[in-house]
């Protein structure tokens, strides 16, 4: 039975991505959730279908209902993040397919840094391989709780319960060696349809949930970032002099504030907050996610980059420890001068000890390497210029992230993780 409007209208919203390796079955993944939810236009269901026949596929070619730049249709492949939108009656979903290719690693690392879940793809005969390895190795890095294995594929191993039991076991000695330990593994056929959407009946020995049932009962983790400390970096100081109206307007990153709270600035200083406007006039107080500005009891010179906090506030250092990943074909060595953006502050730093190269197939790690290459990720010593108030990565970027920047071209060299460290 369907559900009351008002309820559709008040269901959660749930962010996800989809990795494996290449020809795991992404793309045919996440068209067979889009088809099987009803969550296809009738015009894109007769583009797939002349699609599929024109290519000689044999029934609906579902990967067409992602792969839409014409190089990745050419190619048979995804090379960049699609997103898609579908839903359910219980909830709503923000879905990132991800390329598979190791040299897209940076691809995976933008849609998984926002993402709630990570859906694996498996190809039942091939078993963990690099990719699965490297994905898991992302996905702990910028802290997702929660991993959904898909051994995609079973029916070509004929739906083998041990050839999937294997699998279960390599996967979770992975992932517990990572930290991930909220995961599901499900064996599925993403082309036939096996317990993707629907229950299979062609696998007895499996008594679990399918992928959305998984999908539609994960909490929504939508308070991590709120149950931080207070974090508000200033972007823009707003006067009224023939007002004496001084305003902080800026984001909130993490937490929350009231008005009258206590917050907490550079050099030790203390305020209250008197007054928290938004485009909808006053408002008693705001949390993460929030646009808001800011009016505090003192009048305090404070300028863009500066950060109003609650609670414990991060000590203001010019040195810190750091988990980067590179994204350009510019390699980044020790003494390499950069633009450091942090939150709203952009201040010169220097590249300082690459420490290690994480080598994601388990075998060995590089130490004290000579530069850190396109989509490599290292752990690395970043000296800034000037004090910052960083702390430790945590709740998909609300703190902890930041940019190297080329000082020459402006191009982002590196996304960064404040003192996060792997294995």
């Amino acid at each position: 039975m369907n559900q009351p409007v008002e309820q559709l209208k008040t269901r959660e919203t749930l962010r996800l991505c989809t990795a494996g390796s290449v020809d795991d079955g992404k793309s045919t993944f996440v068209g067979r959730l889009l088809h099987d939810t009803k969550s296809v236009l009738a015009d894109q269901m007769e583009s797939m279908e002349r699609s599929s026949k024109d290519r000689g596929f044999d029934g609906l070619d579902l990967s067409l209902l992602v792969d839409g730049l014409r190089a990745e249709r050419e190619q048979g492949i995804t090379i960049d993040v699609a997103y898609r939108y579908f839903a359910t009656d219980k909830r709503t979903f923000i879905l990132a397919d991800c390329p598979g290719h190791v040299q897209y690693t940076r691809n995976t690392v933008t849609g998984m840094s926002t993402s709630q879940v990570v859906v694996l793809l498996i190809d039942a005969r091939h078993g963990v391989v690099e990719q699965t390895r490297r994905h898991l190795n992302v996905a702990a890095l910028l802290g997702v709780r929660h991993v959904i294995l898909g051994v995609n594929k079973i029916d070509l191993v004929d739906y083998d319960e041990e050839t999937f039991r294997g699998i279960e076991s390599d996967f979770h000695e992975v992932a517990t060696r990572l930290g991930i330990t909220d995961t599901f593994v499900v064996p599925i056929s993403a082309l036939k349809g096996d317990n993707v959407v629907e229950k299979s009946t062609n696998m007895g020995w499996y008594e679990g949930p399918t992928v959305l049932e998984i999908l539609e009962s994960i909490p929504v983790a939508g308070g991590r970032a709120a149950d931080l400390d207070f974090r508000f970096p200033v972007q823009y100081v707003i006067r009224e002099h023939s007002s004496d109206y001084r305003g902080y307007a800026g984001r909130v990153q993490a937490g929350g504030v009231s008005v009258g709270d206590t917050v907490y600035l550079a050099e030790g200083r203390t305020s209250t907050v008197t007054h928290i406007d938004t485009t909808d006039g006053e408002a008693q107080s705001a949390t993460a996610g929030e646009s808001v500005v800011l009016r505090l009891a003192d009048e305090i010179d404070l300028t863009r980059g500066d950060m109003i906090a609650g609670g414990a506030r991060p000590e203001a250092v010019r040195e810190f420890d750091a988990t980067i990943v590179a994204l350009t074909d510019k390699a980044l060595r020790p003494g390499a001068m950069v633009q450091l953006r942090y939150g709203s502050s952009q201040v010169k730093a220097r590249v300082g000890q690459l420490e290690r190269i994480l080598d994601l197939d388990g075998v060995a790690d590089q130490d004290s390497p000579e530069q850190v290459e396109l989509n490599e990720i290292a752990h690395v010593t970043i000296q800034a210029a000037q004090e910052l108030p960083v702390e430790d990565y945590a709740a998909r970027g609300a703190v902890g992230n930041f940019l190297l920047i080329d000082q020459a071209t402006g191009n982002t060299l590196a996304a960064g993780f404040v003192g996060h460290r792997l294995r």
